[in-house]
This record gives C-alpha cells, sequence and structure tokens, in this order.
C-alpha cells in the first residue's frame, strides 16, 4: 500500500515504533500530533495502537489522565471500535500533514481545509458543549469525552482550526533538517527559527557543515597554518 505525502512523493506505509518518546516541540496539540511520525525521510510511526494515541494525547495535555484512563479501558473492551480510530488518527495526521506543509510553503490549501471543515470540524463541534468546571465556571469540551474512542482526534481537529485561523498560521515551519520534516509554530522573535529542536536537528545539521568545510578545506589544500615565529 502507498501513499501520498505532502510533497507529492509516493511513500510506503511508516515502520511502526512503538518505544520512541513522544516529542512535543511544535508549539501547538495539532503541530505535535503530525509530529509522531516522521516526514518524509526515516519512516518512524509512533502511532502503533490506540493506546499509543493516548499515551500521546495524555502526554501533550489534550487528555486529563482521567479520560486517558477511562478511554484505554473502553479500547480493550472494544478493541475493533479502537482499531478503527487508530486508522481515523492516521487519517487526520496525514491531511494535517498535508495542510500545513502548504501553508509552510505559502501555497493555498482549498481541498485540505475543505476535508478538515467536513471530515473533522463538522463532527467534533457536534459534540462540543458548555460544561460545568466544577467551581462555578463554564468551559468547553465534549459530554461524551470520556466514552468516545475518537474524543482525542476532535481535540487536534479543534486546535488545528485554532491555529490555522490565528496570527499564527503564517509562522508554521517544516524543520530544515535533513530527513526530518517535523512541523513547528515560530514564535522566535526574529521569525528566524529554522530548526524543530536546536538540540537535535539543530546540532546534526551544523555539525555536518562543519564537516563538508573541513572535507573541503583537505581537498583543496586550503589549511591555514600559523606563521612561523
Amino acid at each position: 500500500m502507498m501513499y501520498i505525502c505532502a510533497m507529492g512523493i509516493a511513500i510506503a506505509p511508516a515502520a511502526p515504533d512503538g518505544v520512541a518518546p513522544f516529542r512535543y516541540v511544535g508549539g501547538d496539540w495539532s503541530v505535535d500530533f503530525v509530529n509522531t511520525a516522521n516526514w518524509p525521510g526515516r519512516r518512524l510511526d509512533r502511532f502503533t495502537g490506540y493506546a499509543r494515541v493516548l499515551e500521546w494525547a495524555e502526554g501533550a495535555g489534550a487528555v486529563s489522565a482521567a479520560t486517558a484512563s477511562s478511554l484505554r479501558a473502553l479500547g480493550d473492551e472494544f478493541p475493533a471500535r479502537a482499531v478503527r480510530v487508530l486508522a481515523e488518527a492516521v487519517q487526520l495526521r496525514q491531511l494535517l500533514e498535508r495542510l500545513f506543509y502548504r501553508i509552510s510553503q505559502h501555497q493555498p490549501a482549498p481541498d485540505e481545509i475543505a476535508a478538515l471543515n467536513e471530515q473533522w470540524l463538522s463532527r467534533s463541534l457536534a459534540d462540543l458543549a458548555l460544561l460545568d468546571r466544577g467551581d462555578g465556571t463554564l468551559g468547553l469540551g465534549w459530554p461524551r469525552a470520556d466514552t468516545a474512542l475518537e474524543s482525542p482526534l476532535w481535540v487536534v481537529a479543534r486546535a488545528a482550526a485554532m491555529l490555522l485561523a490565528s496570527g499564527d498560521a503564517p509562522r508554521i515551519r517544516r524543520c530544515e533538517g535533513d530527513g526530518c520534516g517535523w512541523y513547528y509554530v515560530d514564535r522566535s522573535r526574529n521569525g528566524l527559527r529554522r530548526w524543530c529542536e536546536m538540540e537535535t536537528c539543530g546540532t546534526r545539521m551544523k555539525s555536518r557543515r562543519r564537516a563538508e568545510r573541513t572535507s573541503i578545506s583537505h581537498a583543496t589544500g586550503d589549511e591555514r597554518q600559523p606563521a612561523p615565529s
């Protein structure tokens, strides 16, 4: 089975990786959700099962520990439903990856926006309601969050819509690290951030360029020697 990534390249499904830790470096839940796979280089997919989707969601703060626990038990009780929701999570992630890629390249994305509206927001907003927080205040939430296996995906879809409708949408970037392709919202002061993480991709790219410069210097004989005293 093949599918098309945002760059128009046909690629095979990602190799499963059920132990790689989730990293939350994108600056938004929906961006971190996309970053659970590697685009398009090292093809690793951290969503190896519904439980991993819940692990990501709880770690991101997209669902509470209590909700994650309830959904985990529900997924164990109804494994076929959990498999279907896992497939939906992968579909949503692919849609958001295409959408974020086009936004990062300043390209229009009418098809992706229509799909997000029709396939995801219409479903998630249908279940959105004002809820009593228990302290006398109200908040927006999903009354069925603890009983609908797909509720973490509703949170992601709504987060993506809010990001795209905000002033941060033009700040969506794609990491320039070789073989990375993760996304992030560049909220740096000068707007010149280039890496998902300086400690990983930034360091690797700088080390590579330093090695390339050294190699060129050796090849051309342009090695600066100290002048004799």
